[in-house]
């Protein structure tokens, strides 16, 4: 027993309640078990019970043992001083002269042993996830309520990062948006080195090269440390030079954490990458406020739909000939950003400035974007969960990464459901 099943069981009274009594017996009569508190305090407030023939109002505590009340000096804290039920798995102090006037009640021999043994398997299962072999059995309306919440936690969470970042430039949307899209065409390799080069280029400075996307190019690619050494091909000679007179102008250096080509696909180089940035700084001035305008996904795709320069045509990186290829962002890479950069961003800026159209549009774009392909969504394919649009996809990456990981099954809807069966 832990004191979370403990207060679940509570919660829900999943345990036998006819005839119930104090260790004292008094009868006692739950009328509402209070809500469950998660700040400083008791674990339940604004309970109600009947005990003998009165009725009382106030606050419940949960422990293990009767004795954790001394033992956590509940009776010195005036947060207490409104208890009116003690409830325990194990009433350690029956005899004790010196336990408290509060009325307790133990619940050890109440409660269903089939409850305990699939709450231990849930715990100690070593499958995918702890519910795989009954996950099928809980109801389509849970299970559709449960990912509507899931991916609002998911979007929310996103959310306050994204607050952070606009802390950090004067809540300048425009700015965080550039920095979050930049971190996003880093892919997981160089997101990290991708955010750096965009907080080190403000989007103001960008903008004002935006007609030229050979001084974008050299702005970004320098940054990035790519145009160091000694080059054979005029392209990039130029752009170096380029960039010299640019960094002197706007008295900057690359940053420092150096950008990968290592265990990825050519497509995912950072050149490309950066080559498609700039070509998308050239193609579309003030992003993220024509996203916000956008009538449908399909308005948010075609912003997206942009091919890097000609030189890349013929390149994967500087001054390495290769067969001709358009170097175009891609629909694969498109929904990505929707699903990791744009959707967040606008749930972001609905939440706020408390304009639930925007929270709307995320999740509808998430709706009529296809779902990402991991190791994740595999898994929860393999038992018939499956994800058919980005909006289910983030939920159940929501439920493996938030919940089942980290065996939050008494949080979880489909443990609730298991679990509240075998009461």
């Amino acid at each position: 027993m832990t004191e979370r099943l403990l207060q679940f069981i509570w919660q829900f009274q999943y345990f036998h309640s006819n005839e119930l009594t104090s260790s004292g017996g008094e009868s006692i009569q739950v009328i509402f078990p209070g809500q469950f508190n998660t700040n400083q305090g008791p674990d339940f407030t604004h309970a109600k019970i009947k005990i003998d023939r009165e009725i009382w109002a106030g606050n419940i505590e949960l422990h293990i043992k009767t004795s954790d009340w001394h033992k956590h000096q509940h009776q010195h804290d005036p947060n207490y001083n409104n208890v009116i039920l003690h409830v325990v798995w194990e009433d350690d102090e029956k005899q004790e002269a010196n336990r408290s006037s509060i009325p307790v009640i133990e619940l050890q021999s109440r409660i269903s042993n089939l409850l305990l043994q699939r709450y231990e398997e849930l715990m100690h299962n070593s499958s995918f996830i702890p519910c795989e072999k009954t996950i099928h059995t809980v109801s389509d309306i849970t299970w559709k309520s449960w990912k509507e919440r899931l991916l609002a936690e998911r979007l929310l969470r996103k959310a306050k990062n994204a607050t952070a970042y606009l802390q950090q430039n004067n809540y300048h949307w425009e700015e965080t948006f550039w920095w979050l899209l930049a971190r996003n065409f880093g892919m997981k390799v160089n997101a990290d080195a991708f955010e750096a080069l965009a907080r080190s280029v403000s989007i103001t400075n960008l903008s004002k090269q935006k007609f030229n996307v050979q001084q974008l190019e050299a702005l970004l690619l320098g940054q990035a440390g790519l145009l160091k050494g000694v080059f054979r091909e005029e392209y990039p000679k130029l752009i170096q030079v380029d960039y010299n007179f640019q960094q002197h102008k706007y008295k900057i250096k690359p940053v420092a954490i150096p950008v990968l080509f290592l265990r990825m696909r050519p497509g995912n180089f950072p050149t490309i990458r950066l080559a498609q940035l700039a070509m998308l700084i050239h193609t579309s001035a003030h992003l993220f406020a024509k996203i916000k305008e956008a009538n449908s996904v399909k308005d948010v795709k075609s912003l997206f739909d942009v091919t890097a320069s000609d030189y890349w045509n013929y390149h994967y990186r500087l001054d390495e000939p290769s067969p001709f290829k358009k170097k175009n962002v891609g629909e694969s890479m498109t929904d990505n950003i929707i699903i990791n950069t744009i959707a967040p961003v606008l749930f972001a800026y609905g939440e706020y400035h408390h304009e639930q159209m925007y929270k709307d549009k995320a999740l509808q774009w998430l709706e009529e974007t296809a779902p990402e392909q991991n190791t994740i969504t595999k898994g929860f394919q393999a038992i018939n969960k499956e994800s058919k649009t980005a909006y289910d996809s983030q939920a159940l990456i929501e439920l493996k990464n938030e919940y089942c990981n980290k065996r939050k099954c008494l949080e979880c809807a489909v443990g609730n459901t298991i679990l509240g069966r075998a009461k």
